[in-house]
């Protein structure tokens, strides 16, 4: 028998993702959530997908790893334990690879010190990408595990892209370059797009905009990633739940100078208390939108300010690519608001982009075109899946050896 399971691994700071899938035919067999790990009122939601059974445990779970072994109860009870024969390997979300890492990559102790090498430009990210894979290893050992990395679809950018304007000398020293995040949806969607138009990736330009309470842009001409608006960190870009996105950096001098404010005051500030939160007091679009109706001008104001973000960043890319057959809208935000996808494209009919209001206004599942059958570009809505991008990427590498 050849394996065909592979088990998704997401791990957070408190929490733990999963998904189990059967590769044969891509579909989902198990998921789950273990959440608020390490407090007092920790909580582990475990579904069968076949048969929509849904089961919880409520208490303390103190660490990964014994999140992680209480998921792997859950699976056993369904038949589906991390001994079976026919689990091929344990794909793990890493957020940050560097330029080190330009694809999925089968763990072993180089990798895990290159990783751990990287925390220092991911300091909320790595050390919980490591703690779920060492737990996992802990496990079953005999296993194959594959890092997938956030980053990796965004190493295919030009260094013009990828260098900020300072000196290459302390810049290469530090590590400081343009990484980039959401890579995993970047690629899948862009592909998918492609698919939706009757194309092969390498015959379309998409511009993706992954809209969630994290939010990026990307430039994909011809299936490579060629600009992308994350940095350095996910700070970079577009304006987001409770990141401010693209800042004067004197704004970060004037705030210690000035405002008497730390450095971790205002890291706090620019990551936590910023971005649409911060303008409005909501990160929540469909809260924001709410409040639009009832004639609020803070949420109106902060509205403004996130399309006019998005906007632009569809412009700059536009240039970017010089010929866009798509602009894709994926992630909670771009999948299910269609007033933030209207008012994205309003008044860029001169570059071909337009938006059928009856198409955008209808609630579907799949990927869809919400552009007038007219349009010179396809407006898109893609939902994205990082859980089978990376279950994908993980037996394309190990499934054929197993």
């Amino acid at each position: 028998m050849t394996p065909t399971r592979v088990l998704v691994l997401n791990s957070g700071s408190s929490s733990l993702k999963y998904q189990l899938l059967d590769m044969r035919d891509s579909s989902r067999l198990a998921v789950g959530l273990v959440e608020r790990i390490g407090e007092q009122t920790s909580r582990l939601r475990h579904t069968l997908v076949a048969t929509g059974e849904t089961r919880e445990q409520n208490g303390p779970i103190a660490d990964h790893e014994t999140a992680l072994k209480a998921v792997a109860e859950e699976l056993a009870r369904d038949g589906l334990g991390l001994d079976s024969p026919e689990l091929a390997a344990i794909g793990h979300r890493v957020v940050h690879g560097g330029m080190f890492f330009t694809e999925p990559t089968v763990i072993d102790d180089a990798v895990l010190t290159e990783i751990e090498r990287l925390i220092p430009v991911a300091p909320l990210h790595n050390p919980a990408n490591l703690t779920g894979i060492r737990t996992a290893q802990a496990l079953r050992p005999d296993l194959p595990q594959v890092a997938v990395f956030d980053t990796a679809f965004h190493t295919t950018m030009p260094e013009s892209a990828a260098r900020y304007a300072i000196d290459p000398k302390i810049a290469d020293r530090h590590r400081i370059r343009r990484y980039g995040f959401h890579g995993t949806s970047h690629a899948y969607v862009s592909r998918e797009t492609a698919k939706l138009l009757g194309k092969a990736p390498d015959e379309v330009n998409v511009i993706v905009l992954h809209l969630g309470n994290g939010a990026s842009a990307s430039a994909v001409e011809r299936g490579r990633c060629v600009e992308t608006s994350m940095g350095l960190t996910p700070l970079e870009g577009l304006v987001m739940g409770t990141r401010s996105g693209d800042l004067d950096p004197a704004v970060i001098f004037h705030l210690a100078r000035v405002g008497g404010m730390s450095m971790d005051e205002i890291d706090t500030l620019l990551n936590k208390r910023s971005g649409l939160f911060g303008l409005c007091g909501d990160n929540d679009m469909r809260e924001i939108r709410r409040r639009i109706e009832e004639g609020d001008e803070e949420a109106s104001l902060a509205f403004a300010i996130y399309i006019h973000r998005v906007k632009k960043y569809i412009g700059a890319y536009y240039a970017v690519l010089g010929q866009v057959d798509a602009v894709a809208f994926t992630a909670g935000v771009g999948e299910n608001a269609a007033a933030v996808r209207s008012a994205a494209v309003a008044g860029l009919e001169g570059l071909g982009l337009a938006v059928d209001e009856e198409r955008n206004a209808e609630r579907a599942d799949g990927a869809r075109l919400i552009s007038p059958a007219s349009a010179r570009v396809a407006v898109a809505v893609v939902p994205t899946d990082e859980e089978l991008e990376i279950a994908t990427q993980t037996y394309a590498l190990v499934g054929k050896k197993s």
